[in-house]
């Protein structure tokens, strides 16, 4: 995927993966949902199966010009699926590693059991303001216009409910895979924000993407659900809905809480 600028080796079970602004977070470091999402995209085309999950543990930063370097093993192949791993490793530091479980079945049933939110739709929504700090970064490829959230000088120290929603256009108009919705999925840590009501930072630990379908889908909605925070850590999970309706995937995390102390 020309998104995440990933480069084969030689060896197909090792890829590249150079660390540039417009890949990390506004803090300076790979954004975690595109680690996630790399790692992802790695994944599928050496197993040639589609991701049913895949979960990132994020151990230490990564900033450019780095490069990061992603190595493979399908660890069991079954008939219907694969279980693999990604080690992820700069200079021979473990940056993060990911595990996945791959492949499909066929199976006569179906169903749905999560609601989504009553919001409106993108183009009723206002945009949401871009800070300084996040100007050239991922975040800068993003549209995002909130559906649910409060703007960051409102946050006073009133707690929300632990509900935020923002639509997040893909970038590039990507289509809506394991490997771009993992990007979509790392908005814990804006829900913390939303639902504590402080002006906080945080650091993913982890982020989970679990796939439910691929649908064609130019918004996808990040239906964000804060469980709780306690002990400098906060828990959530962020539903990811197409525009009519359609659950796509859903995505966990947890990450560190720190009070912010930087400018509006």
């Amino acid at each position: 995927m020309t998104f995440y600028g990933l480069e084969q080796t030689e060896d197909p079970l090792r890829w590249r993966l150079p660390v540039v602004r417009e890949l990390c977070s506004g803090f300076g470091s790979l954004f975690g949902g595109a680690g996630l999402g790399a790692a992802i995209e790695v994944l599928e085309r050496v197993t040639g199966r589609a991701t049913v999950c895949a979960s990132a543990q994020f151990l230490r930063f990564a900033n450019p010009p780095a490069v990061v370097e992603l190595e493979v093993n399908e660890v069991v192949r079954g008939h219907t699926s694969s279980q693999a791993r990604v080690l992820a490793h700069v200079d021979g530091d473990e940056i993060f590693t990911v595990l996945g479980a791959l492949g499909e079945r066929t199976l006569p049933w179906s169903g749905e059991w999560a609601v989504r939110p009553d919001v409106a739709p993108p183009d009723e929504c206002p945009p949401r303001p871009l800070p300084p700090h996040q100007l050239g970064t991922i975040s800068d490829r993003l549209e995002m216009r909130v559906a649910n959230a409060r703007p960051f000088d409102e946050l006073d120290g009133t707690p929300g409910d632990g509900r935020s929603a923002l639509w997040v256009r893909l970038p590039d108009r990507l289509d809506a895979t394991a490997a771009t919705l993992a990007i979509v999925g790392d908005y814990v840590p804006f829900g913390i924000r939303q639902a504590g009501g402080q002006r906080s930072r945080s650091n993913s630990l982890d982020n989970t993407l679990r796939m439910v379908r691929v649908h064609p889908a130019e918004w996808v909605l990040a239906d964000i659900r804060v469980q709780a925070v306690a002990d400098g850590f906060g828990h959530g999970i962020v539903h990811l809905w197409a525009e009519d309706g359609t659950l796509l995937a859903t995505a966990s995390q947890s990450a560190t809480v720190r009070t912010w102390e930087g400018g509006p």
